[in-house]
């Protein structure tokens, strides 16, 4: 399984390469999925009416996976490993790195020096440069 986090669907809507094509090849091939916390902070992000219907568009497209109790259990030891270490991620890319840790996913995002400190994630390439930012 795929997993986009938010960056990277950010990108997509807005046309930045090479995220937008990388995305645009796994939609469609249907093998893209992203989690409930993505879901929230496109939802939460998405102001005009033209920006919520192309996030509805784009989260109709692919599975959205839940944060189910396993999950959270999961992200929270990986909360409270990182807490430990000093190197917390935010609540979020905690919820994000349980989500796909439990459904044994591989993660797209921008964001991997955040998420290379979690244990045994799987990071996905998204092409020459890793997109903008």
């Amino acid at each position: 399984m795929i997993v986009a986090d938010t960056d990277v669907l950010i990108d997509y809507l807005r046309g930045f390469e090479p995220v937008a094509g990388r995305i645009a090849l796994e939609l469609a091939h249907s093998a893209l999925s992203t989690t409930a916390v993505t879901s929230f902070e496109l939802h939460s992000g998405a102001h005009s009416p033209r920006q919520r219907r192309a996030v509805e568009t784009l989260l109709a497209a692919m599975t959205v996976v839940p944060l189910g109790p396993s999950e959270a259990s999961r992200a929270a030891l990986v909360h409270r490993v990182l807490s430990e270490k000093g190197q917390q991620i935010g609540m979020a890319d905690s919820l994000i790195a349980g989500i796909c840790l439990e459904r044994d996913a591989i993660l797209l995002t921008r964001n991997r020096r955040h998420f290379e400190r979690v244990e045994g994630l799987y990071l996905g390439r998204l092409g020459v440069g890793e997109g903008k930012g």
